[in-house]
This record gives structure tokens, sequence and C-alpha cells, in this order.
């Protein structure tokens, strides 16, 4: 079992962002592929004690969840070719197209950038509506959440922007105006590079995510 980020796979991102282009990448290709296999060796491990508290991902493998390394440039004005980070994202989601819409378990490891987070990210649609409306019927659960001092502890507050008015459909003196406000509902857990390189950050991570698990539960209900 892979218990922690190995300190190769950190060289080879501190790397990859010093020389963001095709020619250096394809002369270190195999150091990629290590560094690849490694994070997924991680993610596999990873997967098995999130299951232990939420089954419902225990299906899924680590090539199900982690993010390719290329990045999509037709739109954007930066047009290095290469993500900076492994990434990988666990939900009980049975497609990666569908992977956006329901919280899940997200962990990113790029150096002095590592994070532990989930939530919902900019939801979209009938996800979007039926978190409001859960709000609208259920928001003291939320709040008993997001209050809680294990979790206080370890995300702080969540995070997310704003509408400036309240959506439609919700009266301006709602005892939840603020959360039905939330664009997004973002929860992060910074990790330091010494910490995902010791022995014991598998279960650092897995312990973390539980912290998070209501959050998800209560943004997946709908």
């Amino acid at each position: 079992m892979k218990n922690n980020i190995s300190p190769e796979i950190i060289s080879f991102l501190k790397d990859l962002k010093a020389n963001n282009n095709r020619e250096w990448f394809l002369e270190n290709k195999k150091r990629f592929e290590e560094a690849k296999a490694d994070f997924e060796s991680f993610i596999d491990a990873l997967i098995a004690k999130i299951a232990v508290f939420d089954p419902s991902i225990a299906q899924h493998k680590a090539k199900d969840c982690v993010f390719r390394i290329y990045r999509d440039v037709r739109f954007s004005k930066d047009k290095s070719p290469y993500k900076t980070h492994f990434g990988a994202h666990i939900t009980a989601a049975n497609t990666k197209s569908d992977i956006h819409s329901r919280s899940g378990y997200y962990i990113h490891i790029e150096s002095g950038e590592t994070m532990l987070a989930g939530g919902a990210y900019l939801p979209q649609g009938d996800w979007l509506k039926g978190i409001r409306q859960e709000i609208d019927y259920n928001g003291n659960d939320l709040v008993e959440i997001l209050e809680n001092p294990d979790f206080r502890n370890v995300f702080g507050e969540i995070e997310g922007e704003k509408l400036k008015k309240m959506p439609k459909g919700y009266p301006e003196d709602h005892k939840h105006i603020e959360l039905l406000k939330l664009k997004s509902f973002l929860a992060t857990h910074k990790v330091s590079d010494k910490e995902i390189m010791k022995d014991d950050f598998l279960d650092t991570a897995a312990n973390v995510f539980k912290t998070l698990k209501p959050l998800g539960d209560f943004l997946n209900r709908n």
C-alpha cells in the first residue's frame, strides 16, 4: 500500500513547472510515467481508505479519477501545454463526464500548493437548484455541519463567490440568505510538502475526507 507522496513526484512537478514545453516533457516522459504511476498507486490506496466510511465510491480505481496532465489551451491565453500538478476527484459518479455533477473528494498535489478539498464548484442547472432548495428546507442541517468544531478545525469556513442579490424565488429576509447567495460551496485544507511525504499522509488524507463527508452528503441530497 502506498502511504505517502514520494519526493520524486514533487521533484518532477517542480521541474515541469520550470520547463513547461513539449521538448522537455518528451525528454522526461519516463519520469512522468513513473510519477503518474506512483500517484495512481496512492490514489488506489486512498480510495480503499475512503470506501470504509463512504462505500459509494468503492467501485472506482485511480484511472477513473485521475485527471490528465495535458491542458486544454484552446480558449486560454496561457498556452503552457501541461498542468504543473497531479489531481484526482473521487466521487460516486460512474463516468468522468459526471464528476462535476456531485460532491466528492478532490486531491491536488503541487509543490507549495497541495490541498485536500471538496464541495461544489460553480454547480450548474438542476444541481444548484437542488442545493438551494435543500438550504431553503433544511438549512439548519448545513449550518450544523459548517459549525461543527471538527469541520471548522480542518477547513475553516467554506469559500465561494456570492450573488449580489437573492436568487429568484427566495425572500430577502430568508434565515439562510448568505448561504442561498453562494454560487460555490468549497471546503479546502492546505497541506505542506513536508506533510505529504510523511508515512502517515494516507491516514491524514482519509481523516480529512471523513470530516468532509457530511458536507458532501448534504450537497448530494437532491
